[in-house]
C-alpha cells in the first residue's frame, strides 16, 4: 500500500491520528481549519486508557509531568455532604496511574509539538473529499487538492465528511444539558483534587491543576440555545449557596474566560467507521457526553489502533476494517454508557429520584464504585513498534 495520509481536523484526535501514523513511517498532512493554534478552553481529565494511548504515542511522560494527580474528591450534594469518596491510589495501584487533569491548550501545545515541522496546515479548510478509484482519495482545500491513500476525518461531532458518508443519519442531537466552564485566574485553595456536586437538575465540579489553578464546570438543564446576558454573574446567583470551595472558584474566574456550550452527542451509532480509504475518528464518529470524561480518552484510543492497524495490514482497506471491527463496538459502548451517567446524574430533578440515588450512592461500596471505573480505563493500546 502507499504511505500518505490527510487528517482532517487538528484538535486532540487528529493530531494524535498524525503522531501514529508518522510513527509506522507514513507522510502525513493535518489540515486545520481554524488560523489559529487551539490554545483556548478549559481543563481535561485523562484516565489510565488515555494515557497509555499517549504512552504509545511516545508523548505520555510529556502530558504526565504538565499534568496534576486527581488523587482525593468524589461526589458531593450541595450541602458538602458525601456521596461518593474518589480513591485516587486505589486506581494508580490497579492500572498504574490516577486520573490526571491538564489544561486542554497544554495537551495540544505537547501534540502539536510532536508532530514534525510544516506537517499542520492552519487556516485550511476542506471542501471536498473524493474517493477516486480503488487506491486514492482526493482532498480538495480551496485551489489545493492533494491526493492520498488515507484520509482521517477528525474534524469533530459536526463533520462534514460524515455527513456525506453518511447523509441520510440523523446527525448530532442536543443531550438536554448545557456546560458553562473556564480556568480560574488565579491558584485557589483546595481541598481535594477533583469533584462533582450534583443538585437538581444541575451540576458543578472542578479538577485541580499542577500550578495551583483549576478549572471549573457547571452543568444545567435548559434547552438548547439557552445563553446568558451575564454568564458568570448567572452561575454566583445559582451556586452562591453551594458548598466551597464553588463560590471561591467562581470568584477566581474572570467573565471573559467562561465558555458556554450546549452539549451534543451523535445518539444514532453509525453503522460503519470507514468508508472505502476513509476514516471517522473521534467526535466526528461517536461524539459522546462527557459524563464518564472519556471523550478525549476514546479519541485516543482510536487514534492509537488505527495506526497500529495501518502499520500491519497489508492493504488501507483491511486495515480501516480491523479498525472498525476493534473501535465501533467498544467506543460506542461508553457513548451509551455516559449517556446514562448523565440521566443518573445531573439531569435528574425529580425529589424523590435526586434522593433514592443519592441512597444508593452513599451505600454502594468504594471497592464496587473503583470496579465500575475501572471497566472503561483498562484497555490496553496495541504496539506501534
Amino acid at each position: 500500500m502507499g504511505n500518505t495520509a490527510v487528517v482532517v481536523g487538528g484538535g486532540i484526535g487528529g493530531l494524535a491520528t498524525a503522531i501514529g501514523l508518522f510513527r509506522i513511517g507514513w507522510d502525513v498532512t493535518v489540515l486545520e481549519r481554524a488560523s489559529m493554534p487551539e490554545d483556548a478552553g478549559a481543563g481535561i481529565s485523562l484516565a489510565a486508557n488515555g494515557l497509555r494511548a499517549l504512552d504509545e504515542l511516545g508523548v505520555g511522560a510529556a502530558v504526565r509531568d504538565a499534568s496534576q494527580g486527581q488523587y482525593s474528591g468524589g461526589t458531593r450534594t450541595p450541602q458538602g455532604g458525601w456521596l461518593a469518596r474518589m480513591d485516587g491510589s486505589a486506581l494508580e495501584k490497579a492500572v498504574g496511574t490516577p486520573i490526571m487533569g491538564i489544561p486542554r491548550s497544554a495537551l495540544h501545545r505537547l501534540l502539536r509539538d510532536a508532530l514534525p515541522a510544516g506537517s499542520l496546515v492552519m487556516g485550511s479548510e476542506v471542501t471536498g473529499v473524493e474517493q477516486k478509484g480503488p487506491g486514492t482519495v482526493r482532498v480538495a482545500c480551496g485551489t489545493t487538492v492533494l491526493n492520498a491513500d488515507l484520509v482521517v476525518a477528525a474534524d469533530g461531532i459536526g463533520s462534514e465528511i460524515r455527513s456525506g458518508l453518511f447523509p441520510d443519519h440523523p446527525g448530532p442531537v442536543y443531550s438536554g444539558s448545557t456546560v458553562l466552564r473556564a480556568i480560574t485566574e488565579q491558584a485557589v485553595h483546595l481541598r481535594a483534587d477533583f469533584e462533582l456536586t450534583w443538585g437538581r437538575g444541575a451540576e458543578f465540579g472542578h479538577i485541580a491543576f499542577r500550578d495551583g489553578r483549576a478549572e471549573w464546570h457547571a452543568v444545567l438543564s435548559h434547552p438548547a440555545g439557552t445563553r446568558f446576558a451575564d454568564p458568570l454573574a448567572e452561575l454566583l446567583r445559582r451556586f452562591h449557596t453551594w458548598h466551597d470551595p464553588i463560590p471561591a472558584l467562581l470568584d477566581a474566574t474572570r467573565p471573559e474566560a467562561v465558555l458556554h456550550h450546549d452539549v451534543n452527542e451523535l445518539r444514532t451509532p453509525l453503522p460503519s467507521y470507514a468508508v472505502g480509504r476513509i476514516a471517522l475518528l473521534g467526535d466526528a464518529a461517536h461524539a459522546m457526553t462527557p459524563n464518564l470524561g472519556q471523550g478525549a480518552c476514546q479519541a485516543l484510543e482510536d487514534a492509537v489502533t488505527l495506526a497500529a492497524a495501518v502499520g500491519t495490514e497489508s492493504t488501507v482497506e483491511a486495515a480501516l476494517a480491523r479498525y472498525e471491527a476493534e473501535r465501533r463496538p467498544r467506543s460506542q459502548a461508553v457513548a451509551r454508557a455516559a449517556r446514562q451517567a448523565g440521566r443518573m446524574g445531573q439531569q435528574l430533578s425529580h425529589p424523590l429520584a435526586v434522593t433514592l440515588r443519592n441512597t444508593a450512592m452513599r451505600l454502594t461500596p468504594s471497592r464496587v464504585a473503583t470496579r465500575m471505573i475501572l471497566r472503561h480505563h483498562t484497555w490496553v493500546p496495541p504496539s506501534l513498534n
